[in-house]
């Protein structure tokens, strides 16, 4: 996989869910790339202004606070700087807030989604759209093997489910409104993503180091679940090589798994135990019991297609994702300047 940096530079390229943790990162890729960076999202979260505040892309992006459901607000959006690449990525991205406000998580992660692709069909300026969405929208039927691409979608829990319906909205639209090919459409379905700045609840990595924060034993509710890990920067950069390789020419356009290797489908307990060994500290984990609603225990992505089209393979193994994710950890927890590791760790992947 090469990424084209030159091709970005002073391309308009909108991004919804900016704010968020994935958003802020591609963010601050773009702009080292030279790209006119439009955010549209709402507020950063407590936990996500950590690292939208400390990555210092505020003053090098045209950033606009608003929600994906105002439709009226993200028109003008559209109509202001008639983006040529979007790229979709607010979403409400937890499960088990999903079980608590599936609602709001239907509204967002649906509705946001026909939004944006209204506006799209009512501009003429996008050449290029990206619809990320996750690896949970799959029928899950706990295989030992990786989900493709043809798989039926029907994710189980509001979130997953609603990402399920986010796809099929966008493959509605595709084939109802864009089919002439002026525009290029794809989603990407993305594995568990781990790296610096991740400090929502109830993911591993996060709690991983709340934990080590507070040199107290990390609480694992479920250590035998199986997950494609993956840093961030990793479907990060396949986003940018889709949206530029379909830019190019639409016959790229089409729906892609991104995950890591096969051996780097791990399960909890080992990941915990990989993130306590390179920690170090004599840091450590016990086994809760806490009822929590339902979550797939086995899940794998097969990135045969993504690989095959694009010549793709994952850059940064589950060793060095951790490894990487706990340097910035430290960086922050040192008030060290996290902008300089952030591009410090861009430029490391890119070589």
């Amino acid at each position: 996989m090469v990424i084209n940096e030159k091709f970005f530079k002073d391309k308009t390229i909108l991004i919804t869910g900016h704010t968020g943790f994935k958003g802020t990162w591609l963010c601050k890729i773009l702009t080292m790339f030279g790209a006119n960076v439009i955010g549209y999202a709402l507020a950063p979260s407590k936990q996500g202004s950590i690292l939208y505040n400390k990555s210092k892309i505020e003053n090098q992006i045209t950033s606009i606070i608003g929600d994906v459901r105002n439709y009226v607000k993200l028109k003008e959006v559209f109509d202001k700087y008639s983006p040529e690449i979007v790229m979709h990525l607010a979403a409400q991205p937890i499960v088990l807030e999903s079980y608590k406000n599936p609602v709001e998580t239907y509204s967002i992660n649906v509705m946001g989604t026909v939004n944006i692709l209204e506006c799209i069909r009512n501009t003429n300026c996008v050449k290029s759209f990206l619809n990320v969405t996750t690896d949970k929208v799959y029928e899950n039927k706990e295989w030992v093997w990786g989900y493709r691409e043809n798989e039926p979608l029907d994710g189980f829990d509001p979130y997953s489910n609603s990402k399920s319906c986010s796809e099929l909205v966008t493959h509605s639209y595709k084939n109802s409104f864009f089919s002439d090919g002026n525009v290029a459409i794809s989603t990407a379905r993305a594995g568990n993503v781990i790296g610096g700045g991740d400090f929502a609840i109830n993911r591993i990595i996060p709690d991983c180091i709340r934990a080590a924060y507070k040199k107290e034993e990390i609480n694992v509710r479920n250590p035998y679940s199986i997950r494609p890990y993956q840093h961030v920067l990793e479907p990060l950069f396949a986003y940018l090589m889709i949206v530029e390789k379909q830019y190019k020419d639409k016959k790229y356009a089409g729906y892609y798994n991104v995950g890591p290797d096969e051996s780097d489908c791990v399960n909890t307990g080992d990941l915990v135990d990989l993130f306590c060994k390179k920690w170090g500290n004599s840091q450590a984990w016990k086994c809760v019991n806490i009822e929590n609603p339902h979550e797939a225990q086995f899940l794998k992505l097969d990135c045969s297609k993504i690989k095959f089209i694009f010549n793709w393979t994952p850059h940064w193994h589950i060793d060095e994702a951790v490894e990487k994710t706990i340097e910035w950890a430290k960086v922050y927890e040192s008030k060290q300047d996290i902008a300089l590791c952030m591009e410090s760790q861009i430029k490391d992947f890119l070589k």
